[in-house]
C-alpha cells in the first residue's frame, strides 16, 4: 500500500512540476468549471487562449535544455514506470527547441487551452489536442523505449489508456489515466482505494454536485483583486485546514481519512482534535487564500512579456495596519524592469518598524491557544521581546529606505586578473534628516570626519576620503538630494541621484528587486573564456538567458502583495 502511496505522490508532484514549468496559469473553458468541486484546495486556470507556439519561440535557448539531472537519472534507473516518464519527458525537451516542432510532435494546437487542479487528493491536468493521434504517437514510443505497457478501457463514450504504477501483487492499485475526448487531454490517477466515481469527474462524464462553476469563486477573485479574465491560479487554506483537521469536513479530508487507515498511521492525528480544528480554522478565515492573477501578459516576435500578481488574502486588520505602518520608500529608478544590470530596494519606516512588530507579535500571542502546536509556537514567542530591535534601529531615527542598483559596468580585456574598466552604480539612503543621520555615523567611520556635504545638492568626490586607487577606475561621488543621502559613480547614476531630489520619501512599498541576466553574467563569462578558465556548467547556461525579472512586495486591503514581471527573448 506504501509503495501505491508513494507511487500516487510522484505522479501528483509530475502533475505539479507541470503546472509549474508553464511559467504562466493556462486556460479553461467555462464549461469545465462544472466537473471542478468547489472544495478543491488548488486550482489553476486560463480563461483565454495561451499561445505555446509563440511562447516557445521566445524563451532563450538556455531554458530549453534537458537537465542534466534527469539524464543521470535515466540512465541509473532501469523501472519500466520512471523509464517511461523520463522518455516522454525527453521528448518534450527535444520537441520544445521551436515551438513549432513542440506542436507537431505532441499534436498542439498553436494557442492552447489547459488547467490543473485536485479532487482531493487527486490531481488532474488538461489542455486542448489539435492531432491526438501524435499523442498516442509519444507514448507509444516512450513504452517501446521503456518497455511500459498500458490497458485499453472505456467509460461510457471516453476512451482511455491506463498504465499500472503500482507493482503487482500489491494489495491497493494507482492507475495513470490519459485519455482524449472532444480535443481534450486529460491526464489524472484512478485508484482502487478511493472514490470509483472521481475518475468519471475527471473525464468530464459526471459533474459535481457543488462545483466552482455554481459557487462563482473565479468570479469572486477576479473581481475582488482587479486581475486580469485571461486567468487565475489559488490556494484555498481553508479547505486545506479543513483536510487535515477534519476525518470528513471535505473531499481531501475523507480521503485522507481513508489512506491514513489504510496504512494505519495518521501523521496529522495531532491537529483532528476539536481544539485544533477551531484554533487553525480561526487562522485560516483570516489568511483565505492565496491567489495569482496576470497583470501584463504579451507575446510575439520571439519576445514575451508576463506579468502576475500574487496575492497572500487577509481579514486579520491587526496585522495588515502593523504591516502598512512599516512601509517605506522605494525610488521610482528600482521600480523598473528596465533599471539596468541589477537594482534591489528596501522600503521600511524604521520609526514605525518596532511598533508594527509589537503589534504583530501581541496579536500572535492575544489567544490563548488549547491545541499543542500553536500553544508551543506561542510559548517560545512569549519569551521573546520584539522591543528588543529598538536597541538596533535607534541609530536609523528617521529611515524610510534604502536602495543599491548597478546600471552598468565593464571588465578589462587585457588583463589576467578579473578588473574594472567601467562602473555605473547608486546606492541610495531615504530619509527625514539624511544630514543628520551621515553627521552621526562620522564619529565611527575616521575617513570620513573631515567630509562635510554641502545642503544645496552639489556632490563631493570620495575617492580620497574612501583612499581608492587610481587604478580602480571609479570616481565615488555623494551628494545630499533632497531627503536622499547619494553616493554613485557613472554619468547614468548621476541623472538617477539629481532625478531623486524631487521625489519625497513616501510610503510606498516594502520590497523591490530587478536583475537582467544577459547583462549581469555575460561580461564575466566573456572574460573568463578570452582568458582560457573554464566556465562552471551553471554559469554557462546563463550567459545566453535573455531574460529580465522584476518582482516586488507590497501591502494593500486585501493582504500581502508579491508582484512578478518577466521578459525573454531569444534572439
Amino acid at each position: 500500500m506504501k509503495k501505491a502511496l508513494v507511487a500516487a505522490a510522484i505522479v501528483a508532484i509530475g502533475a505539479g512540476g507541470y503546472w509549474a514549468m508553464q511559467q504562466a496559469p493556462k486556460s479553461v473553458d467555462n464549461q469545465v468549471l462544472a466537473y471542478v468541486p468547489a472544495d478543491t484546495p488548488l486550482f489553476s486556470a486560463q480563461f483565454e487562449p495561451f499561445p505555446i507556439k509563440d511562447y516557445i519561440d521566445a524563451l532563450p535557448e538556455a531554458q530549453k535544455q534537458y537537465p542534466k539531472e534527469i539524464k543521470t537519472l535515466l540512465s541509473e534507473e532501469d523501472d519500466p514506470r520512471a523509464q517511461f516518464f523520463f522518455r516522454v519527458l525527453e521528448r518534450y525537451f527535444d520537441a520544445s527547441q521551436s515551438g513549432q516542432q513542440l506542436i507537431d510532435t505532441f499534436g498542439l494546437p498553436e494557442k492552447l487551452t489547459s488547467y490543473f487542479y485536485t479532487l482531493g487528493v487527486m490531481p488532474v491536468v488538461k489542455l486542448d489536442v489539435a492531432s491526438p493521434d501524435r499523442v498516442w504517437a509519444v507514448l507509444d514510443r516512450a513504452e517501446a523505449d521503456s518497455g511500459m505497457t498500458h490497458d485499453a478501457k472505456q467509460i461510457g463514450e471516453v476512451k482511455y489508456r491506463s498504465y499500472r504504477l503500482t507493482d503487482e501483487g500489491e494489495s491497493e492499485r494507482v492507475d495513470l489515466i490519459v485519455a482524449i475526448d472532444k480535443g481534450m487531454l486529460t491526464l489524472t490517477l484512478d485508484t482502487s482505494f478511493l472514490e470509483p466515481e472521481l475518475l468519471e469527474i475527471a473525464l468530464g462524464i459526471k459533474p459535481v454536485e457543488q462545483s466552482l462553476a455554481k459557487a462563482g469563486t473565479v468570479d469572486a477573485i477576479i473581481n475582488k483583486h482587479g486581475f486580469s479574465k485571461a486567468g487565475i491560479s489559488y490556494f484555498n487554506h481553508e479547505e486545506l485546514v479543513k483536510a487535515i483537521t477534519t476525518s470528513d469536513g471535505n473531499q481531501m479530508a475523507r480521503q485522507l481519512t481513508k489512506i491514513f487507515a489504510l496504512i494505519k498511521d495518521d501523521p496529522f492525528g495531532e491537529l483532528r482534535s476539536q481544539a485544533c480544528h477551531r484554533e487553525l480554522s480561526g487562522i485560516a478565515a483570516n489568511w483565505p487564500k492565496t491567489v495569482i492573477g496576470y497583470t501584463d501578459f504579451e507575446v510575439k516576435n520571439k519576445q514575451a512579456k508576463l506579468g502576475f500578481s500574487t496575492v497572500i488574502e487577509s481579514n486579520n486588520q491587526v496585522i495588515l495596519g502593523a504591516l502598512q505602518q512599516m512601509r517605506g520608500f522605494i525610488p521610482a529608478h528600482t521600480q523598473t524592469i528596465d533599471s539596468g544590470v541589477f537594482s534591489m530596494a528596501l522600503g521600511i519606516d524604521v520609526n514605525q518598524f518596532v511598533p508594527s512588530v509589537s503589534k504583530i507579535w501581541d496579536d500572535l500571542l492575544t489567544p490563548s491557544y488549547q491545541c499543542e502546536p500553536l500553544a508551543q509556537l506561542q510559548s517560545e514567542m512569549e519569551g521573546q521581546s520584539p522591543a528588543m530591535l529598538g536597541m538596533f534601529t535607534g541609530m536609523a531615527n528617521g529611515v524610510k529606505g534604502v536602495s543599491v542598483s548597478l546600471l552598468d559596468y565593464a571588465l578589462e580585456n587585457d588583463t589576467q586578473q578579473i578588473a574594472l574598466k567601467s562602473l555605473d552604480a547608486v546606492a541610495t539612503l531615504s530619509a527625514d534628516d539624511p544630514a543628520t543621520l551621515f553627521n552621526m555615523v562620522k564619529p565611527f567611520a575616521p575617513e570620513l570626519a573631515n567630509v562635510s556635504l554641502p545642503s544645496d545638492g552639489s556632490a563631493i568626490d570620495l575617492a580620497a576620503a574612501l583612499h581608492l586607487p587610481p587604478s580602480l577606475g571609479v570616481s565615488a561621488k555623494m551628494a545630499l538630494k533632497g531627503q536622499h543621502l547619494v553616493i554613485y559613480t557613472g554619468d547614468k547614476s548621476e541623472a538617477i541621484a539629481d532625478k531623486l531630489a524631487g521625489e519625497k520619501p513616501v510610503a510606498n512599498g516594502l520590497m523591490s528587486l530587478s536583475a537582467d541576466y544577459a547583462k549581469l553574467f555575460t561580461p564575466a563569462m566573456n572574460l573568463m573564456a578570452m582568458s582560457g578558465e573554464p566556465i562552471p556548467e551553471e554559469l554557462e547556461a546563463l550567459k545566453d538567458y535573455r531574460t529580465k525579472l522584476q518582482l516586488g512586495m507590497d501591502i494593500n486591503d486585501k493582504g500581502i502583495v508579491f508582484d512578478t514581471l518577466m521578459q525573454t527573448r531569444n534572439d
